[in-house]
């Protein structure tokens, strides 16, 4: 059972992460102190509970939470050894656990644990952080809060910092909570209650104060020519330069995109002061570590061409790798980790939007709502005084801390297809779902396109939530919607990698009664759509620059002469040829294109379930329901053939294990002697 004083502070941080104005995803932490029977002594043992590093305020549940016992937590204080070696204080929590302890301690604990309050809340709000980052945020905080909110001027996190705030506290016992310098606010109270509703006073307050005194225009005016295009307009721009920009923000290793055309990003990019405040950077330790020093911002107006913009930040790219290296350079030790990578994780582009980048699509759909965070910060920061964020060298003692480090090092081995994205046509049902299931178990972010609308995004929505796939319409005969879903696709999670050109539909006749419609048809959904979809989504494999794969769900009917099906068999005779044309022509850009031909798959086909399988099983005499076993026992190996099998086919071909294969095609089809290759 939770203890009741554990389950109060869970449903504060609830509410307070909630809510944006208060804090942004996985920023701040919130504690309680209270009383809990030692299940070894039978004694009451005061603890401290405390979100754990890395949880978010917003979903914290009791696993998120570290538990410590309070009076060893304090004894801390004694074998201190000071400012240099503070960092050593974070693995002595470990020897402070209460039990299993729960989560692992964050650098923050020391804040929570010292400070002689009952309940302590730190936060990042966008209100507070404006003051805490403002150059004459000492005196602001004074005017603003009087004497119930102190300055702490700025100090990386850590067990001095809670040492300061603690004295802070004791000096001051009529505050309620300080500012702190470039970072965010801490506050306090007696009871839950009153700690929320002193962090919502010191966050309100700040709010007010910014919007009744702060200059209407922080950002100057607009920028001739920067102004945002029509929405239409701006989104097929995105979609056109997303697979570059994946591209140069996956120099180093590969990343996920999100794309955010906000009014709040927009007219950012709009204003004049844009470039200048851009190049200050972010400065809430939460805000540069999820959106690097600083972004890149492209420097045309909005009249520029797409080629123009892209040759442009090709350009940006270049120099902003150097300034990046210069930045490590100057202020890395031979304590100091190696440099993780050079590229941007932020660009802007002006009339257009921005793109944010990660690990995986959260990730990179975070670090772009840190950034709006900081654009909301700086025109706070802007309206009351002057935006002032730490130093370069304080930020990179954050970036590159050992304790971040460590961090990182603990994060689970990535999945095989993580930071992949999945471009699947037919993947509505049957062996196009699975497959999609398949992918997005192992990391992938799915793009399930289909005919229908509606089944697409219900097939989606039971695979995750959007961070992991969405649905989209997609009639593969049409060169537009096509487009169109591609464009969705790369705006959803910055580029494509992986292919499946799987839509497919049969008509089973003998060549007297298929008609040409018939004919047109299974062409056009199969043979054509094939080569739409590949063709659209080469434009932006080739962009990227990261190589990529086109699979193809082909037949074992490709090469077997079966009866009572001249146009299917020609159709997926003609993907099956697509497949060594377009491995020999798109090799050069590191995209493999390989093939499987499936036989029999009788449960879950949307194609057997619209009329094939019972023309299939009059065809052979057999009754509908067992034509499943049917081609199983014809078979070599006399095991049926389901979907998943094709989706394991699809993933081995796609995963690491055949980097060097192209122009392959792999039987699913449990042995069928008369269709093997030659």
């Amino acid at each position: 059972m939770t203890n009741p004083t554990a389950a109060a502070l869970i449903e504060r941080s609830n509410r307070l992460g909630a809510d944006p104005k208060n804090t942004n995803y996985a920023g701040g932490n919130t504690s309680a102190k209270g009383t809990e029977t030692d299940p070894v002594t039978g004694q009451p043992v005061d603890l401290l509970w405390v979100k754990g590093s890395g949880g978010d305020l917003g979903t914290l549940t009791e696993q998120g939470l570290a538990v410590l016992r309070l009076d060893r937590m304090r004894a801390l204080v004694d074998v201190y050894p000071g400012l240099d070696r503070e960092d050593e204080m974070v693995a002595a929590f470990d020897y402070c656990l209460h039990g299993k302890g729960g989560a692992a301690p964050s650098i923050d604990t020391a804040m929570h644990g010292l400070v002689d309050a009952a309940h302590v809340d730190h936060l990042h709000p966008d209100s507070g952080i404006a003051i805490a980052t403002a150059a004459d945020g000492e005196a602001l905080t004074s005017t603003i809060f009087g004497d119930r909110v102190v300055w702490v001027p700025w100090r990386r996190p850590g067990f001095q910092l809670g040492l300061d705030i603690a004295e802070i506290k004791a000096k001051n016992p009529q505050a309620i909570g300080c500012i702190l310098g470039g970072h965010g606010i801490t506050a306090w109270g007696d009871t839950s209650e009153e700690s929320e509703q002193n962090s919502l006073w010191i966050i309100d307050t700040a709010a007010a104060y910014i919007e009744a005194n702060g200059k209407a225009d922080p950002f100057g005016g607009v920028r001739a020519g920067f102004e945002a295009l029509p929405e239409a307009e701006r989104r097929e721009r995105a979609a056109a330069l997303a697979g570059t920009i994946r591209g140069i923000a996956s120099t180093d290793k590969p990343m996920v995109g999100h794309f955010t055309d906000s009014d709040v990003v927009l007219d950012f990019l709009a204003s004049e002061r844009a470039p200048e405040l851009a190049a200050l950077g972010t400065s809430c330790p939460d805000h540069f570590l999820r959106t690097k020093v600083k972004p890149l911002i492209l420097d045309l107006p909005v009249t520029a061409s797409a080629s123009e913009q892209i040759a442009r930040l090709h350009e940006l790219h270049a120099a902003y790798r150097d300034d990046y290296q210069a930045y490590y350079d100057a202020h890395a030790t031979a304590e100091s980790p190696a440099i993780r990578g050079a590229d941007p994780l932020i660009v802007l582009v002006p009339g257009v939007g921005m793109f944010s980048y990660g690990a995986n699509k959260q990730t990179a759909r975070v670090a772009g709502e840190f950034y709006v965070n900081a654009i909301n910060v700086m025109r706070g920061a802007e309206a009351l005084s002057t935006y002032s964020p730490i130093s370069d060298a304080e930020k990179f003692r954050i970036e590159y801390w050992a304790l971040e480090e460590a961090k990182l090092q603990r994060m689970p081995k990535p999945k095989s297809h993580q930071g992949r994205i999945a471009f699947v046509t037919g993947a509505a049902s049957g062996i196009g779902k699975a497959i999609a299931t398949r992918l997005a178990a192992e990391g992938a972010c799915v793009v399930i396109a289909d005919l229908d609308l509606e089944k697409a995004q219900a097939a989606a929505a039971e695979l995750g939530n959007t961070d992991v796939a969405i649905g989209v319409a997609a009639n593969v005969a049409d060169a537009d919607a096509i487009q169109a879903a591609l464009n969705d696709a790369v705006l959803a999670f910055g580029g494509i990698d992986l292919v499946v050109n799987n839509a497919g539909l049969s008509l089973s006749k003998p060549l007297l009664e298929t008609t040409e419609k018939d004919w047109d048809l299974q062409h056009d959904v199969m043979a054509k759509g094939s080569f739409l979809v590949s063709k659209a989504a080469a434009r932006v494999l080739i962009d990227q620059k990261l190589g990529g794969d086109i699979i193809y769900i082909s037949s074992k009917n490709s090469v077997f002469a079966g009866p009572n099906n001249i146009a299917y068999s020609a159709t997926k005779a003609d993907q099956a040829h697509q497949v060594r044309l377009l491995a020999v022509e798109l090799g050069e850009f590191g995209i493999r294109v390989n093939g499987i031909n499936p036989d029999g798959v009788v449960r879950g086909s949307g194609i057997f379930a619209s009329g094939w399988g019972a023309n299939r099983a009059a065809t052979y005499g057999v009754a509908e329901e067992d034509l499943g076993q049917f081609y199983a026992n014809r078979t070599i190996l006399k095991r049926e053939v389901v979907p998943e099998n094709v989706a394991d086919a699809v993933f081995v071909l796609t995963g690491p294990e055949l980097s060097r294969t192209t122009g392959l095609h792999i039987p699913v089809d449990s042995g069928v002697a008369a269709a093997f290759l030659r």
